[in-house]
Order: C-alpha cells, then structure tokens, then sequence
C-alpha cells in the first residue's frame, strides 16, 4: 500500500493516545509465560507484541517439532531464543522472514550454549532458523561481547530467575544500549527479582511463583512518541500535541527525546494524569547538531528527519547496531534524504547530514521504506513541509498499527496513491 501525505493544517491542539511500549510489554510477556501469576495492564497492539504472545501460547505441533515463525520481530527472535532453551523436552524450530535469516545471533547461541542450552542451526551458521531442545539449566556463569545488541543481554537476563542457580553475567567490551538493559532489570525488580549490575558483571538470584497475582502497566511507547516530537518541530510555535501516558521516571531509553527536542524548540510538560503536552514554544537556535545516540538508536532515524525538515546539519554517532536492523538503516535514510537534495555521509557507526537551507527541499517522488517501520514513520512528518508519497505503508503495524489513523486525527491528508 502507497500512502500520499499532502501538506496538512495540523490542529494546533490535539490528543493522542499511544498504546503500550512494545519494548516493556514483550519483556513482560515472557516474564508472564515463566510466572503466570503476573498480570499486564496496556500492553502494545504491535504486530512485534502479537507475535511474541502468538508464540508463547502456540499450540501447533509439526512431526513432534513446533515451528514457529517470528517473521520480522526481532525481539521475539532473540528472546524466545532464550525462552525455549529452558522449556525442558520441548523442542522447536524458531525461523521468521527473508531478512531475519540474515540477522546475526550466534552471540546469543554462543552465550546459551556455554549454559548448557541445545541450540543448532537448520540453515547458515550464526543465523535463523534455530532448533532448539528445551533443556535444565544448572550453570550460572556465562560472558558474551556487550557492543552488539542489548537484546542478547535483556534475553538471558529475563531467563535468569528461572535457571536454578540464577546466573551471573559477565559484559564483554562497551556495552550499547544500557538503558534497555535497565529497563530489564527494573522490570525484574518490580517483581521481586534481586539483581545487581557492578562494572560489567550483571547477577540475577533465582526466584519462584508468585504467591498471588501481581499486577503491572506497561507504559506508552517513547519510540512512537518520537514522531509526534517531530511533527511538533516541524510545525509553526504554538503548536503542542498532548500524548497519553508517559512517566518522566521512564524506564525507556528513547525518553531522551524530551531533552533532545529542546534543541529543536520543542518543551515537554508531564502532567499529573501521566500525560506528556509537547509544545514548539521557539525556533531552533543551532544549525548543527551533535548527538551520540547509543542509548537511544532507535530515534536516530526520526533525528536525522526532523533536521532535513529544519534545514539544519547533523552528526549523529553511536549507530553502529542500525546496519543489522529491519533493513541496514543508516544505508536507507541516506537513500532517501539525497532524494530531497540533502548530502549524507555513513560509516558502520554514524552519520553526517548537510541539508538544503529551509524552504528548499527538493521534491522526493516517493519514500522507499526496506519492510521498516521505522522508516515509514520517520518520514511521515516532513509532509509539513512537501506533499510525499509512504510505500509500503502498512508496514508500521510492526510497532504502530494506529499510525496513520492518528495522523489525520491531528490535521494530516492521507490517501491511498497508486
């Protein structure tokens, strides 16, 4: 499906309500499948989430073997690796799409596999899909390279409680993406889990069912806020859009936005419902800007658009694990910006934007999305500022489903485009 976003008069007070953080609700369905007990308020209506929960409650049985296919989430990939590897005498084959069979994961293998976990490869080493036999788990020390993805590190952790030793998890190198690594372990502590994060080493104690049931809420989605802070800084002062619910103690790593977007004129107001307002009180002052985004990669894309929009230049660092996302997203946005005229520059872990001065976007035909939300959701905005063509739009169901529905809710033009 190709969406046509023309030039929209965007209301200059307007309401959103942002479902569930899909990073803290397929945390917390995993937690739920290992202890039932445990009740989740505002989970993510994300195709991500529906597979994760499709996939812990799977039933269909193949020649004795499971097969269950993630398709393109890959968070599921990496947890459920984890989560199958501790079901004893249950065996199952986890594949997903074209591009998941590319994304790496032998870290994580490698890093079970030293536990005692029976993981092999059904098609290319190092890659999807797995066969993995469910097996107990008694060793409780393992190491793995902490740069490549915190979503290997947050998929041993969430199993962690139930391996009957607990584990104790050396970090080997920088690590990237802390704050998704303290979402985990918050998540656990929430719960009753004791953890402790020294240096590089991370410990979690064992720990049994629930009593009774305990309940927690899932709060918004940061990353999907991000583009509504992009709307606002592309929009005339005066506009501000209010989303529901956010937490300024917030777990997730993308709440930097709230102090990034100063730099764009954007404030943040959290109010006392657990709502934010987001308000374009002035214009940008800088015409360049420097951000180092390893905590937050996930925003780098809505950044990098929301400077093309404002005309200003940019250096964003800390990228190096957009290559092995949906698509390679720094090679993707540098495709599509130059379509607008802007000059991009990408190496394995940042990338340099020289935009055109403000006013003077070429006009891109269409916006290629790679079977990225991300993408499609990132560009979505600068319809304030050319009318632009979104293919495959439908592809933001991964995390976002009611995108485009609470676009022209707030003033945008969308039709479908031929």
């Amino acid at each position: 499906m190709k969406l046509f976003l023309q030039k929209p008069n965007i209301n200059q007070q307007s309401s959103i309500s942002v479902s569930g953080s899909k990073s803290e609700t397929n945390r917390l369905l995993l937690l739920r499948a290992l202890y039932p007990n445990l009740e989740i308020e505002n989970i993510s209506n994300s195709d991500d989430s529906e597979v994760m929960s499709k996939a812990l409650n799977s039933q269909f049985t193949i020649h004795n073997s499971q097969i269950i296919d993630v398709h393109h989430a890959g968070t599921a990939m990496r947890f459920l690796t984890a989560y199958f590897s501790i079901q004893q005498s249950k065996e199952v084959i986890l594949t997903g799409s074209s591009r998941m069979k590319e994304r790496p994961i032998k870290i994580l293998v490698d890093a079970l596999r030293q536990l005692g976990a029976e993981i092999t490869y059904e098609e290319n080493e190092g890659f999807p899909p797995l066969r993995i036999t469910g097996r107990k788990i008694t060793k409780n020390r393992v190491s793995l390279p902490a740069n490549v993805s915190s979503q290997y590190i947050s998929a041993l952790l969430l199993i962690a409680p139930k391996l009957e030793n607990g584990l104790e998890l050396v970090l080997e190198g920088e690590i990237t993406s802390i704050p998704y690594i303290k979402m985990t372990l918050a998540l656990l502590n929430e719960i009753g889990i004791e953890t402790s994060f020294e240096g590089n080493v991370i410990k979690v104690k064992p720990f049994s069912l629930f009593p009774f049931p305990f309940s927690l809420c899932v709060e918004s989605d940061w990353s999907s806020a991000s583009y509504w802070y992009s709307i606002v800084a592309l929009s005339v002062i005066g506009t501000q859009i209010t989303l529901s619910s956010y937490k300024q103690n917030s777990l997730q790593g993308d709440s930097a936005l709230a102090e990034i977007y100063k730099d764009f004129g954007v404030e943040t107001v959290f109010n006392d419902d657990n709502s934010i307002t987001i308000l374009k009180q002035t214009s940008h002052k800088s015409q360049i800007l420097k951000y180092e985004l390893n905590n937050c990669p996930d925003i780098a894309q809505t950044i990098a658009v929301t400077c093309l929009g404002l005309g200003i230049n940019c250096d964003l660092s800390g990228l190096h694990t957009l290559k092995i996302k949906e698509t390679d997203r720094l090679q993707a946005l540098k495709n599509e910006m130059e379509k607008f005229g802007a000059t991009v520059t990408i190496d394995n872990d940042s990338l340099s934007l020289v935009s055109l001065p403000l006013g003077e976007l070429k006009r891109a035909a269409s916006i290629a999305t790679y079977q990225d939300h991300r993408m499609a959701m990132a560009f979505a905005p600068l319809a304030l500022k050319t009318n632009i063509n979104i293919e495959e739009a439908e592809v933001v169901s991964k995390s976002y489903p009611d995108f485009w529905n609470d676009l022209k809710k707030v003033g945008f033009q969308i039709s479908e485009s031929v």
